[in-house]
């Protein structure tokens, strides 16, 4: 599938998992779809599965987004606990598109704590609410850390698997597949085919020749190009004896914040340039940052500091041969469109050396790497496509390991691509009358404006838009319309009708009796019973109650029941 293609999938609402090869374009592909969204006044949810992957996107990580914080499990009650927190319940009811980075670093049980937290925040049984998930990353890379003998969250349904795919909340979310096809890292035909028989498991011999043929001994190895190892401590050692064993003023640039001490302290872990950096002219650097103003440098670019001016700003040669006067940089965490912590510093590390780990996502025109301590699946993966082209891999040697990716998400590899087969050809099919009606109805019940070009809508006109939308609402209730009828003849859900219905009630302008007229005989039947569970339970929040009749009643129906009970 192309990104255009992609493309096309997600303006319509549909939930979808973006994959991909590195280099297929994922990133790029989401950024597209954030743009067209904040275009049509849609502020997508944007969250990544670790510290790192979140500072790339310019967002926060999805444990603290949805209030799960480190929790490697979840009780009913603690479900209920962190959905009636103020900032949780805002965030969720006030997103209509969830974005989660690096999926593949996910495991499946936080993705159903997230599900089951967004489930009982916002009062809908839909998964993960009914809000649009788009979920984006490659399962072929590093894959979840999973914590050994953790307790599983309630009704997780437990297995050997730790990847978000085997979860029963991707099971019910079922995401249409987009398979990026599409090479826009490598070029190099014989490197292209070293990375697919890593990936497949297959022709490893044929592999291992390849690798042989980029071998290097550590004295005949490029000083230049960064050096990627699978652990931190040879990373540190490298670093540090590099720059002591230079020449020249030492210049120290020291990090600062504004924010809550936790949102600072989860920038700071998934920054790439340290607290502290010391650089020194002659300096090996590595870029920490996309350049979003010129496009002058990305993260990942290689350089060298050939000059530091007398008020401490450096000069970066890049090896493209661009000269860069570096000015501090910021890494923020935002939610809804504000920023809630911030920190500044340089978007320059020392890059002698750098883990595999913190490499996932750059692009680097030459690597040397060292993967004879690897020991993850993926690993070796990761490490060897960060690199464009075979002439700029060097490789000081490897295990078995390294070579291996891990053989369940091989076998579901198959399933994904058809499934996108599946889904390119629905599209392609559908014509642009009907893709745009899809377009329209997603931008409309996102609380979007369908006229692109506009900027993200104030408080203000989104209040003015739903008073307008309750009085259409209104009008349709008071003709004598049942709820399914009202929302079949809006375009809308039922959900975002028990919604007004809900608010117009609370302000007087529907009644009681009007209510009971407009609800389905199943749901008048059982008020009697839902009503018991409220006498017990309270009527201030509807998640005990929901539990406590075991989900029979959805949300929208406890809703209703505790306006026509009270």
């Amino acid at each position: 599938m192309t990104q255009d293609e992609a493309l096309k999938v997600l303006k319509t609402g549909a939930n979808v998992f973006l994959t991909g090869e590195p280099g297929s374009g994922k990133t790029y592909t989401i950024n597209s779809y954030v743009r067209w969204l904040r275009e049509h006044g849609i502020e997508p949810a944007i969250t990544a599965s670790t510290g790192i992957a979140a500072t790339h996107i310019g967002g926060m990580t999805i444990h603290s987004w949805s209030g799960i914080g480190i929790r490697d499990h979840l009780t009913e009650w603690d479900v209920a606990e962190i959905a009636d927190k103020s900032n949780v319940k805002r965030r969720a009811r006030g997103t209509e598109v969830l974005i989660i980075d690096e999926v593949s670093m996910l495991s499946g049980n936080v993705l159903e704590m997230v599900d089951m937290v967004l489930r009982a925040a916002r009062e809908r049984t839909e998964p993960f609410g009914g809000m649009q998930v788009v979920v984006v990353g490659d399962f072929f890379q590093l894959p979840p850390i999973v914590r050994r003998n953790a307790e599983p969250t309630i009704d997780y349904d437990e297995s050997e698997s730790p990847f978000a795919f085997r979860s029963r909340a991707w099971a019910k979310l079922n995401p249409i597949v987009c398979y990026l096809s599409e090479q826009h890292r490598q070029s190099d035909a014989a490197f292209v085919h070293l990375l697919s028989a890593i990936r497949r498991g297959g022709d490893v011999e044929k592999a291992k020749q390849t690798l042989k043929s980029r071998s290097v001994r550590e004295g005949d190895a490029p000083a230049d190009a960064p050096r990627l190892f699978s652990h931190n401590k040879d990373v540190d050692h490298l670093n540090t004896k590099r720059l002591q064993s230079m020449a020249g003023k030492p210049h120290a640039y020291t990090m600062t914040s504004h924010g809550p001490e936790s949102i600072i302290a989860n920038l700071k872990r998934g920054c790439l340039s340290p607290e502290t950096l010391t650089l020194k002219q002659g300096a090996r650097v590595m870029f920490t940052k996309n350049d979003l103003s010129g496009g002058a440098f990305a993260n990942g670019t290689l350089g060298e500091v050939t000059a530091i001016a007398a008020d401490g700003v450096p000069t970066v040669r890049t090896l493209r041969g661009s000269t860069i006067s570096v000015e501090p940089a910021e890494w923020v965490i935002g939610d809804s469109g504000r920023i809630l912590g911030r920190i500044t510093q340089l978007p320059l590390r020392l890059a002698w050396a750098i883990t595999v780990h913190k490499s996932q996502g750059m692009t680097l025109d030459e690597a040397v790497i060292d993967l004879r301590e690897a020991f993850e699946y993926g690993q070796g993966y990761v490490a060897l496509s960060r690199v464009r082209n075979l002439s700029g891999l060097h490789v000081l040697g490897w295990n078995d390991r390294a070579l291996e990716t891990h053989p369940e998400v091989q076998e579901h590899d198959m399933e994904f691509k058809r499934r996108s087969a599946d889904a390119r050809g629905h599209f392609g099919m559908m014509n642009s009358i009907d893709h745009t009606e899809h377009v329209h109805r997603f931008i409309k019940a996102a609380g979007g404006s369908i006229a692109g070009g506009v900027a993200p809508k104030k408080r203000t006109q989104r209040t003015a838009k739903k008073g307008d939308s309750h009085a259409s609402t209104l009008s349709l209730a008071q003709a004598g319309k049942s709820i399914a009828e009202i929302a079949k003849e809006r375009g809308l859900k039922q959900s975002t009708i028990i919604d007004h219905i809900t608010q117009l009630y609370m302000k007087d302008e529907v009644t009681r009796e009007q209510i009971a007229r407009m609800i389905s005989p199943a749901l008048k039947k059982a008020l009697p019973h839902i009503e018991a569970a409220f006498k017990r339970y309270g009527t201030e929040r509807l998640t005990p109650v929901h539990q406590a009749l075991k989900g029979v009643y959805s949300f929208d129906d406890l809703k209703l029941a505790r306006i026509l009970t009270e």
